[in-house]
């Protein structure tokens, strides 16, 4: 397609119609309905549908009042094709648009190339017919003929097509170009917002008061229609580089009694800095086909803080006591936490044990992760768990069959040593080289 002006627009000839119909939307059916039902020879509606499928029609060009092409014959020869349509006065204009400005819906939907009923519906009730109806499709033709010819009936054929596709063609015939349009009506759509909002109190656009503040209310689905007419929103502000400093509350009027200041001033910098970590994951490419993270226990949630930061003596026993667990336990939840996150967490409490298929992996890659001979002496004290006998380190396997590494403390029991690794050989390395060596 070219655009010619905003009067006038050219469609280039479009492929043969084979196999398919001229028109699936309602509008273009409706138009369609107009020709067929006006024609008085069917045989030649019949010929114009013929050439019109296989190709005949040429270049069209859409203008206000008027459709042109030119249409082939089987011969060879080629006639000028003419269907006029009445043009909408200047008064029936004003109704129209101030329709659309009031319904920021309808012209929202025709910038989304549709047509919907209500629109048609609410301009025939203001006396606007924008659809054509028995009749109102005049034909001529340089072939002379008197009523629809094989070369308009084409044509009309062909513009069913187009209008199925864009309906701001039927708009043009009826006398309005797309850009004048749009302006006309964002002109009107300013003024009437104007009007919205007199200094003795605003009203809506039914001339009913505004509920609430007093500020005229939008229907959500009309403002999210008309998102496309609207002047563009601002480009969201940069995510900073880091989440900033957090709001000091060390200041001259003493806290109130069982306030930590420290902690408060802890917790603040935490919530800014999850809140930054999770603005810059959601802005990150691929996002969207990430998985949400889990949503924490308040017991995990409790060890992660006091992983998080330095607190105090009276706050980590207030978080030792949201876990359910003696500050000594807690200090093993929060090695377990800074190893491996809720993960390392679930392995040193919940100890999860492994379904068939993973354990009997895992009993492979332990036979096939030493030479021979070079393999400690490995007890399964449960499933997914195995101790080397008299050396105080253990193996625990968790749920993506990652190895983790414990050693036994003399008052804390077995306590995580290091990072999982997918080689227990690998992990188990460093609990032996601080621990005292067993004979094999």
């Amino acid at each position: 397609m070219s655009r010619d002006g905003d009067d006038e627009r050219t469609f280039a000839a479009l492929p043969p119609a084979r196999g398919r119909g001229f028109a699936r939307t309602w509008w273009g059916l409706a138009w369609l309905k107009a020709l067929e039902d006006t024609a008085l020879d069917a045989q030649q509606l019949k010929k114009g549908r013929k050439g019109a499928r296989d190709g005949a029609v040429g270049a069209v060009s859409v203008r206000p009042g008027r459709i042109t092409a030119v249409v082939r014959d089987p011969d060879g020869t080629a006639q000028r094709g003419d269907v006029l349509l009445r043009e909408l006065t200047d008064e029936e204009w004003d109704r129209f648009l101030d329709m659309a400005a009031d319904r920021a819906g309808h012209l929202a939907a025709l910038l989304d190339r549709d047509m919907p009923p209500d629109l048609v519906e609410d301009a025939a009730a203001a006396g606007i017919e924008l659809l054509p109806g028995i009749g109102d499709l005049e034909p001529a033709c340089t072939c002379d003929a008197w009523d629809h010819c094989p070369h308009t009936a084409a044509l009309s054929y062909q513009v069913a097509r187009l209008l199925d596709e864009d309906p701001f063609v039927l708009l043009l015939v009826r006398g309005r170009g797309e850009r004048r349009l749009l302006d006309e009506v964002q002109a009107r759509g300013s003024a009437l917002a104007g009007r919205r909002a007199p200094a003795g109190g605003p009203v809506t656009g039914d001339g009913e008061e505004p509920a609430g503040d007093g500020v005229p209310g939008v229907r959500a689905d009309e403002a999210f229609a008309a998102r496309d007419i609207l002047p563009p929103l601002p480009a969201p502000p940069p995510l900073p580089e880091s989440p900033g400093e957090p709001p000091s509350l060390d200041t001259e009027a003493g806290p109130g009694p069982g306030v930590d200041p420290a902690a408060l001033e802890a917790l603040a910098a935490d919530a800014a800095a999850r809140a930054h970590r999770m603005l810059a994951d959601a802005l990150s490419p691929g996002h969207e086909d990430r998985l949400p993270e889990a949503v924490l226990t308040a017991e995990q949630d409790a060890v992660r803080l006091a992983a998080s930061a330095a607190w105090g003596a009276a706050a980590l026993e207030r978080l030792a006591s949201g876990t359910g667990r003696r500050r000594a336990g807690l200090d093993v939840a929060t090695r377990a936490w800074r190893l491996g996150g809720a993960e390392g967490l679930a392995v040193l409490e919940a100890h999860p044990e492994p379904g068939p298929e993973l354990l009997a992996r895992a009993e492979a890659r332990l036979a096939a992760a030493w030479e021979d001979g070079e393999r400690p002496p490995l007890r399964a004290d449960r499933p997914g768990c195995w101790t080397v006998t008299g050396a105080g380190a253990q193996l625990r396997l968790d749920g993506d069959g990652r190895w983790w590494p414990y050693r036994e403390e003399p008052d804390q029991a077995w306590v995580p040593a290091g990072p999982p690794d997918p080689d227990p050989a690998a992990a188990l390395a460093s609990v032996l080289a601080v621990t005292p060596e067993t004979d094999a």
